[in-house]
């Protein structure tokens, strides 16, 4: 059960996860290094040469020589006296503590009897005894244990560090998770982990901006509803009075229509803000459109005036139909709402073509916008100063306006018209986006 337990802490934390594979491979490169060291070493040593002992006389003349016939075996000689017979000498080397330090020194030197390698080219024991511990076999094994564990100690602060950052981020993406959307993680670094934590923050802050704006949308819109609701709820109660006179009757049965007209409009502009919002929804088929003619028809709908160069009879930029429309007829309508109501000063629409876009520019005689709010009008509800009763004005046109045009990669602004009023002025790219 403590080994479960102990494995079950180790599979969750990366770092010592990390940690123990490079500990691993370490230790194994060395047993696999030291194995291959220890049999090159073995296949590549030179056998031992043949030692020979011999026996001289006072002249220096050879008596006789021997062999060692196996390992601890004595020599044995025959020396011949000089009577013709022979003598058998029978010698046994013997271990003398006070020759052990120079044995080193000694190894390889001719006529030194006992000195030499072992069977198998290993030294004697007494002269193993005195090699320093890392030139023995084992001692190279303790050796490359020592640089693993030495590599694995300075491994284990880098390991920890990278996977600190690791840690970081799974701490944030679990606060996010609970709610807290304003929960952005630090960015060290310019690696993997550094540009994850960027994704990261990028995608947290745009959810944030979309939720914020759906709750806006959803608190305005509730507060939008209510006033057409109620107005169509005092009129139906209006109906029901006894003895109300019959013109009373149609002139409320008129204003319930018109609020009916009203809050199918805001619900209809509502759904469409809520899907723009989304940028992965589908806004519909991609096509090329004539904004010469569908202008036209929203001018004439409107009762607007159409301006286009000498010679044009069709402008076409790719997007989608229903939603171009949507955009020229909004701001159509703001200009007819918020212009004179003199029949001279209508609403003028003029259309350009550029080398890479087509500007359309609508333009009326009304009070204009002005500079501190130009920025603001495109906010979704917001409506001028003053400007909260008039007829159909719910702020959600110019929104609209503002986010079909960057759905079709173009953009919008406001200025003000030279003469008094306003001029909105939206460009669109003419190539396939």
């Amino acid at each position: 059960m403590p080994i479960r337990r102990l494995s079950r802490h180790w599979s969750r934390h990366l770092y010592l996860r990390i940690w123990l594979a490079v500990v691993a491979g370490v230790a194994l490169l060395m047993l696999v290094v030291g194995w291959a060291w220890r049999v090159t070493v073995e296949q590549h040593a030179a056998p031992p040469a043949p030692r020979e002992w011999v026996v001289l006389n006072a002249q220096g003349d050879v008596l006789d020589s021997t062999t060692r016939a196996g390992p601890g075996a004595p020599l044995v000689f025959e020396v011949p006296l000089a009577d013709g017979q022979t003598l058998p000498l029978q010698v046994q080397r013997g271990e003398r503590p006070a020759e052990r330090p120079h044995a080193s020194a000694m190894q390889g030197m001719p006529g030194m009897p006992g000195v030499g390698p072992g069977p198998e080219g290993r030294l004697p024991p007494h002269l193993r005894k005195d090699m320093p511990w890392w030139a023995k076999p084992s001692g190279f094994f303790w050796m490359l244990g020592l640089i693993g564990l030495a590599v694995a100690l300075g491994l284990y602060p880098v390991v920890r560090r990278l996977t600190q950052r690791l840690e970081g981020l799974q701490r944030g993406v679990q606060r996010w998770g609970e709610g807290d959307l304003t929960v952005r993680v630090p960015v060290q670094g310019d690696d993997e982990v550094a540009d994850l934590s960027e994704r990261f923050n990028a995608a947290a802050e745009r959810i944030e901006g979309l939720m914020a704006s759906q709750k806006s949308l959803l608190a305005n819109a509730s507060h939008e509803l209510r006033s057409p609701l109620a107005r169509i709820r005092m009129g139906l109660e209006l109906m029901d009075v006894p003895l109300v006179d019959n013109s009373v009757q149609q002139r409320t049965r008129a204003e319930i229509l018109r609020n009916m007209a009203e809050l199918d409009q805001l619900i209809d502009e509502i759904l469409l803000a809520s899907r723009l919002d989304a940028k992965e929804a589908d806004i519909g088929t991609i096509e090329p459109v004539d904004l010469v003619g569908l202008c036209a028809e929203e001018c004439a709908r409107v009762g607007a005036k159409l301006e286009v160069p000498p010679g044009m009879t069709t402008l076409e930029v790719p997007g989608v139909a229903k939603l171009l429309r949507r955009m020229v007829r909004n701001l159509l309508e703001n200009a007819k709402r918020h212009g004179t109501d003199s029949p001279i000063d209508v609403p003028v629409l003029h259309l350009l073509i550029g080398s890479d876009q087509a500007t359309l520019t609508v333009s009326d005689r009304g009070p204009g916008v002005p500079e501190a709010w130009r920025q603001r009008i495109f906010e979704p509800f917001f409506r001028l100063p003053g400007a909260s009763e008039r007829q159909g004005s719910v702020g959600l046109g110019l929104a609209l306006v503002k986010s079909i045009a960057e759905r079709h990669a173009g953009q919008v602004e406001c200025t003000g018209r030279p003469g008094g009023g306003a001029l909105f002025v939206v460009k669109l790219p003419i190539q396939n986006y």
